[in-house]
């Protein structure tokens, strides 16, 4: 044993530190919910009353609450694997990747993590798109207010992208996850009051319309080809708004103990999915009976709603606000594990181990660290650059979603499950869970091909 590791556990005799010598965990079930919902409700719930429309009255709730389904039990396959081999007393599993380490070995960890950070830079990328058409779309309602609806209203979206990359590079100074409790409750605020906005302004437009939009079917395209493209689209869509297991460990990694983590977290799994659902079939189905055919692929920038021009105003405000803190939820795993690789891999460099206190102007001191700056900058920016080639909103949060939902959300916490739980070949567990992996893997499939084709016909003909 060396001298750090008797360190640790020494330090673990003292009221500061936890069992494994870290820094002794603050987190509850509140700030874990705040956590969730900060990831799960951001730009996807937008999309959704577009999805509710391409799939109709019935299939549309029907995929939320089916997703929903699916989300809660991968969520509640995957907190079990937090600590191993006992998911209450054993070694803890920081992240994702350790987990699928520990329980499935090597060859599939290196899988896993190239999707987990796939997924991770994937959805830092439509972060940076969301941001930019909310700007736009507070630039254009204010112009449609004062000259008239049928305005030539254009904006530029790159520079509203690199203006969000600038805010970032500042907020990726925040060392860590275990930091961010107050980014979270200031970002699911923000989701909340923008949801309800939506939510009001579908309800308020039933109402003066007087009648409820679309149908059983739901829109109907020139051909029968272009309507399979589109609901494929639709469940990559509803696939991306809800699971959160890229994220789940590491969010569990902030829970204090007692009470063990794993039950703490799926009480905070079952508050969030509920809360989440719940804003999802009305922003949903409000937005599609108040637009029919022509609701927009975003809710609140697509000008299917222009009056009042301050609403919306305030509604894109917090959607922006709430990104700027989605955006570190989603980028802090991928930060974490270049400082771990980085620190174990060169653990004599000054460059990469060093802090350096910085005092500026009218600022607090603060430290900083050059690999950190340099690394977490060079991301940001190559988000930022990837946003601007694919400003593709709909499209590239379906591609996100058939990416993230059979492998990180389905396929692995069910092998660990069964790894766990030493779950036999053919029992009636083991058959069951193959026949839900296998449903959610064809899930996967269209909404990957669909969203695919659309970002090619999106490309092919010009719009952005």
């Amino acid at each position: 044993m060396d001298g750090k590791n008797s360190l640790q556990i020494t330090r673990t005799a003292s009221g500061g530190y936890d069992d494994d010598g870290h820094a002794k965990r603050t987190g509850n079930l509140k700030s874990a919910v705040a956590h969730i919902i900060t990831a799960v409700i951001g730009s996807g719930v937008l999309s959704l009353a577009w999805s509710t429309a391409q799939l109709g009255w019935i299939g549309g709730p029907v995929a939320l609450l089916c997703c929903a389904i699916v989300t809660y039990v991968s969520s509640f396959l995957l907190s079990d694997c937090y600590r191993n081999p006992d998911p209450v007393t054993g070694k803890r599993n920081y992240s994702y990747m350790d987990a699928v380490r520990v329980n499935l070995g090597n060859k599939r960890t290196y899988v896993a993590g190239f999707l987990q950070f796939l997924v991770l830079y994937g959805t830092g990328t439509a972060y940076v798109i969301t941001t930019a058409t909310s700007l736009k779309a507070i630039m254009r309602s204010n112009c449609y207010h004062k000259e008239g609806h049928q305005a030539p209203c254009s904006y530029d979206a790159n520079l509203y992208m690199m203006l969000f990359g600038l805010v970032q590079i500042v907020m990726s100074f925040i060392p860590d996850l275990h930091n961010m409790a107050w980014v979270s409750i200031v970002a699911a605020i923000m989701s909340f009051t923008y949801s309800f906005i939506g939510l009001g302004l579908g309800i308020a437009t039933v109402i003066e319309n007087g009648t409820i939009m679309g149908s059983v079917t739901g829109v109907e395209p020139a051909n029968r080809a272009d309507k399979i493209w589109l609901i494929f689209q639709a469940l990559g869509d509803i696939s991306f708004s809800y699971p959160y297991a890229i994220l789940l460990l590491e969010i569990q990694d902030t829970l204090e103990s007692p009470p063990p983590e794993n039950q703490t977290m799926k009480k905070a799994s079952m508050v969030a999915i509920f809360i989440t659902t719940f804003f999802y079939l009305c922003c949903g189905c409000f937005g599609y009976a108040a637009f029919g055919s022509a609701t927009p692929g975003n809710l609140l920038t697509g000008f299917g709603f222009y009056e009042p021009f301050w609403l919306i105003d305030l509604a894109n405000v917090c959607i922006i606000i709430h990104l700027v803190g989605g955006y570190q939820i989603y980028s802090q795993p991928v930060y974490s594990t270049a400082d771990r690789w980085c620190a174990k891999k060169y653990p004599n460099s000054g460059f990469v181990n060093d802090f350096h206190r910085v005092k500026l102007p009218l600022l607090p001191a603060f430290e900083i660290n050059l690999f950190r700056f340099c690394f977490r900058t060079a991301y940001v920016i190559s988000t930022t650059g990837l946003a601007i080639l694919f400003p593709y909103f709909n499209q590239v949060l379906g591609v996100l979603g058939a990416i993230n939902f059979w492998p990180l959300a389905i396929y692995f916490p069910v092998e660990m499950y069964f790894v766990q739980n030493k779950i036999g070949a053919w029992t009636r567990k083991w058959i069951v869970l193959r026949i839900f992996s296998f449903a959610c893997f064809l899930v996967t499939m269209v909404g990957f091909v669909g969203s695919i084709e659309g970002i090619i016909s999106q490309k092919i003909s010009g719009k952005g």
